[in-house]
């Protein structure tokens, strides 16, 4: 979907520093229990299992907020699968996991509150196969599993609460920008910033264990972890500037050889090269990595030069590079033969409903489309590129049936509900529309946005009282959270 994979709604997020505030009072009120759980043990005395997931809502809304996320329906459904893989074989799983991209080169991931777990696109570039990615979800997943964040609340009781608030405002700015995080966290007190550094060490030594072991359970070659740590070490000795995980993250030679020691107990594991992760690769270089020129020549130059499911590859990032250089009727040449080999793939079936709707017929997208959406219409590749495609055919009621459907199973999705927003308005359903972009503003935390939204909705109602008292719930609910934000 390349008209809507940019997506990126910027405004000022105003619970921003009233967040960090609110946690700091919080861990006053626990000044009296400073000690240290043990390994494994859920650290409830500070943040109970409801309030992470309240506290990961408000982070995640934050974050769609500031941060460039990756809006690619191919790309969130690769990351979600791969990670439900591994959360299958995970323990103390409290609540749903979700996995999501920021477009940025840095070769880093996070996780954080009520199981949100975040990739930059750089580090899926960098990664020579699906292991290594595995390897770097599933340290996240044990660092959610054993609620490594609210441990190092519960640790940071020994400083002052304005330690604290400079400690989360920092993880919070880490999450879009390590660099600028880690910075923010150093410029604490020194002995507060050693504390935490120590016990981050521990952290990641236990998120180690716990993950390899994961990714073995999860039938993944646990080498992946040794693998992306080698190229980690590799990297930090070439450059003045060590990768950005390894600010986040800190990395020794001992960590390397302990998870080398860790994986001589494990059986050899042998797979096959994995399509999803080669296309999910070059799909990041063709449209996030490179500028539009360099992906051209990139995989002009690496045609032929690999065989099998590499070469697959290289021929659709190909496809996509020329694409995005405005060259469709030869990017449809290219992705013609990938198409007929496997109809089904829906890496292939997304590019084509884009080369057709730059082709300007969007109508052979939908014919293309229908097929496999009669099958499985709540996939959202498949239920979002027939939307967009009856959107590029002015076709707005068709559009309207298949997002507000989509909606009711994932009622967060903040591309489908912009959507929705732009089909309503090529209706001319004017409260419809405020009511969506409402919804667009809400997932990511501007609420008073959000209600302006739904008022100039309420004034476009007429006389239909039920959706005037549905919209002054919404607007109720609305004032609600921002009102839990502040108590939290």
């Amino acid at each position: 979907m390349a008209r809507l994979t940019n997506l990126f709604i910027t405004f000022t997020c105003a619970f921003v520093v009233g967040a960090a505030v609110s946690f700091a009072a919080f861990s006053q009120t626990n000044t009296q229990r400073n000690d240290l759980p043990e390994i494994g043990v859920v650290a409830s005395e500070v943040v109970t299992i409801d309030k992470e997931q309240i506290i990961g809502d408000a982070l995640m809304r934050q974050l769609r907020g500031q941060a460039p996320l990756v809006h690619d329906p191919v790309l969130e459904q690769y990351i979600q699968d791969l990670g439900n893989r591994l959360v299958a074989h995970a323990d103390n799983t409290n609540f749903p996991f979700t996995f999501f991209f920021i477009n940025n080169n840095a070769i880093n991931a996070f996780a954080f509150f009520g199981g949100h777990i975040g990739m930059h696109t750089g580090l899926i570039a960098k990664a020579d196969n699906e292991s290594e990615v595995a390897s770097v979800l599933a340290h996240e997943i044990a660092h959610v599993t054993q609620r490594h964040i609210a441990r190092r609340m519960q640790a940071q009781q020994r400083s002052s609460p304005l330690a604290l608030a400079s400690l989360i405002g920092g993880v919070l700015l880490a999450l879009a920008d390590p660099s600028a995080g880690m910075a923010a966290i150093q410029a604490t007190q020194a002995a507060s910033a050693q504390f935490q550094i120590n016990y981050t060490r521990s952290n990641e030594q236990e998120a180690d264990r716990i993950g390899i072991a994961m990714l073995a359970r999860a039938g993944f070659d646990p080498k992946g972890a040794a693998t992306f740590f080698s190229k980690l070490v590799e990297a930090s000795r070439l450059v003045s500037k060590p990768p950005q995980r390894l600010l986040s993250h800190p990395l020794s030679e001992n960590r390397v050889a302990d998870a080398r020691a860790r994986l001589e107990s494990l059986p050899q594991v042998n797979l096959p090269p994995s399509l999803a992760f080669q296309l999910a690769k070059a799909r990041i270089q063709a449209r996030y990595e490179f500028d539009e020129r360099y992906a051209l020549d990139y995989f002009e130059a690496a045609r032929g030069k690999r065989s099998g499911l590499f070469n697959e590859a290289i021929e659709y990032g190909y496809a996509l590079a020329l694409l995005r250089n405005d060259k469709p009727e030869q990017a449809q040449n290219v992705l013609a033969p990938l198409l007929q080999s496997r109809p089904d793939n829906q890496f292939y079936l997304d590019t084509a409903t884009d080369v057709a709707i730059a082709l300007e017929s969007p109508t052979k997208a939908i014919e293309m489309l229908n097929p496999h959406f009669a099958l499985t219409p709540r996939n959202p590749v498949l239920a979002l590129n027939l939307a967009n495609a009856h959107l590029e055919a002015e076709q707005y009621e068709q559009a309207i049936s298949i997002l507000r459907d989509f909606l009711l199973t994932d009622k967060e999705h903040q591309l489908a509900h912009q959507l929705l927003s732009d089909a309503y308005q090529g209706a001319n359903q004017r409260a419809n529309m405020h009511q969506s972009k409402a919804e667009v503003f809400a997932l990511s935390g501007g609420y008073k946005r959000a209600v302006d939204e739904l008022q100039f909705a309420y004034n476009h109602t007429g006389d239909d009282h039920l959706v005037k008292q549905r919209i002054r719930a919404r607007i109720k609910q609305f004032r609600s959270e921002e009102e839990k934000l502040k108590s939290l």
